[in-house]
């Protein structure tokens, strides 16, 4: 008899919804809902996307769920359980002030790394309770819960809609908050007070495969995890595989069995979703980068794709830094975009269609330089989200990175990763079950146009050094970076 799981994926866009097989990870149904676009919105929005994605009976016969959210939003609730105001959410970057100045006030980068495991940016949820508490102090005041998007909807499921239930967790959402060390597995209550002012009630953190509850309708509900922990569960990752991640953020991650201490900051040293830890680089720019670039040229994306085929590597001298809504990493959180080496040959249409597909992935491919710098085996990269899926991304990919590329089959693996984290609690085992994962595109580099991809990438690291010379070396970025 098939058993059937749910498992959620709450993003910046939008609730995907799969059920499946609990024993194969086979897709059996699945539903969507959009979500308002902009950087904070008020969490009923998810919870209404939420009922809209499973109505019509996408849940019959299923015995369990988990959810996989954006990570470092912040839901700041009042002691009935009422938002205080819309939640901020990880790509907005107004607290970028207040992440440099708790920052300093801790000491300094390595401080932060010491007892948080990350260096704080904008994206951080103490950094946006920091600013909460400067700009909106009566909101800040009211807060007595604070919780991360997936911890707010497990809890609404758990409660039938209604904010009754203790808040739930997992380490790797808890992991991405800033007052949370994932090498201790404890939170920090003094960072709490450092940018709050108090110490509100925080999420129970739920280990690895524990369930949270269940739901009036007697559906059990696993403690759910950040979409780039669920996205490598999803894909049962292996010793060697560096995940690209091509969404409305760009990540770059891998598993460890060692936590990783980077003091540059480029590096957040998260936890997973089984156990171990999840090293991750985040940008604020990817897919968006190519829809804004093709909106320019007048195309689609497909069409994008067919005229940066035409153009030769280095896109006739043309270099984008794609920092179109500021930057994570490098830490440029007020930047602008650069396009340099305009000259009246390189101004076509096909050189700026492959500007913006290369400037896009060596943004990328310096974060898995950094993964690489900080002792992880990369030995091919899983290159997954919605630009994946372009003919061209792939190969410029191992090109500009120097590795293996492999496209896993068309599917949604933050869904699929909470889906199989609620199999793995159903079964009740000390490990998730074994889902296969097929891989439908493998690219390796084109060794020919090795000297051209190596160029576009010394141009790229020359031109963010010279227009954002407050970085740095960009080469020592990951300089103090050392496994634990």
């Amino acid at each position: 008899m098939t058993r059937l799981v749910a498992g959620v994926d709450s993003s910046t866009q939008s609730t995907k919804v799969v059920v499946c097989d609990a024993a194969t990870g086979e897709v059996v149904r699945q539903g969507r809902a959009a979500h308002p676009d902009g950087t904070e919105v008020d969490p009923m929005r998810w919870w209404d996307a939420w009922c809209e994605a499973t109505r019509g009976g996408l849940l019959d016969g299923v015995e369990a769920i988990a959810v996989g959210g954006q990570q470092h939003g912040m839901v700041a609730t009042d002691e009935s359980g009422e938002v205080v105001r819309d939640a901020l959410l990880w790509n907005d970057t107004r607290s970028a002030p207040q992440a440099r100045a708790l920052v300093e006030e801790l000491g300094g980068p390595q401080a932060w790394v010491d007892s948080a495991g990350s260096v704080p940016t904008a994206s951080f949820t103490v950094t946006k309770l920091r600013w909460l508490a400067e700009h909106e102090p009566e909101h800040a005041a009211r807060t007595s819960r604070v919780e991360l998007p997936h911890d707010w909807l497990t809890g609404r499921m758990l409660d039938g809609g209604e904010p009754v239930a203790p808040a739930v967790t997992d380490r790797g959402e808890a992991s991405g908050t800033g007052y949370y060390s994932p090498a201790s597995g404890e939170y920090l209550p003094d960072l709490l007070r450092r940018s709050l002012g108090h110490v509100p009630e925080l999420p129970r953190v739920l280990g690895p495969g524990e369930a949270a509850g269940r739901t009036p309708d007697g559906l059990l509900v696993g403690a759910g995890t950040g979409d780039n922990m669920a996205a490598g569960l999803g894909l049962g990752l292996e010793p060697g595989d560096v995940v690209v991640s091509l969404g409305t953020s760009g990540t770059v991650f891998a598993r460890h069995d060692r936590a990783v201490a980077d003091p540059s900051g480029d590096i957040a040293g998260f936890a997973d979703a089984e156990g171990g830890f999840l090293p991750l680089v985040c940008t604020l720019n990817a897919a968006r980068v190519l829809v804004a670039t093709a909106q320019l040229l007048g195309v689609d994306l497909a069409e994008l794709a067919e005229l940066a085929g035409r153009a030769e590597p280095g896109s006739g001298g043309l270099t984008l830094l794609p920092f179109l809504d500021g930057e994570r990493t490098p830490n440029l959180p007020t930047a602008t975009g650069t396009l340099g080496g305009l000259t009246r040959a390189a101004m076509t249409r096909e050189g700026m269609a492959r500007a913006a597909h290369e400037g896009m992935l060596c943004n990328l491919a310096e974060g898995v330089d950094r993964i690489r710098e900080a002792g992880i085996e990369a030995r091919r990269v899983l290159l997954i989200g919605g630009a994946s899926a372009s003919p061209l991304v792939p190969q410029i990919t191992a090109d500009l990175i120097g590795l293996p590329v492999v496209v896993p089959a068309s599917g949604e693996y933050v869904a699929l990763g909470a889906a199989r984290q609620a199999a793995w609690v159903l079964d009740g085992g000390e490990a998730p079950p074994t889902w296969s994962v097929r891989h439908d595109v493998t690219r390796e580099p084109d060794g020919s146009a090795a000297q051209a991809h190596a160029e576009v990438r010394e141009r790229y690291t020359e031109l963010l050094r010279t227009r954002h010379p407050e970085l740095g070396e960009v080469a020592a970025g990951a300089a103090g970076a050392q496994a634990l």
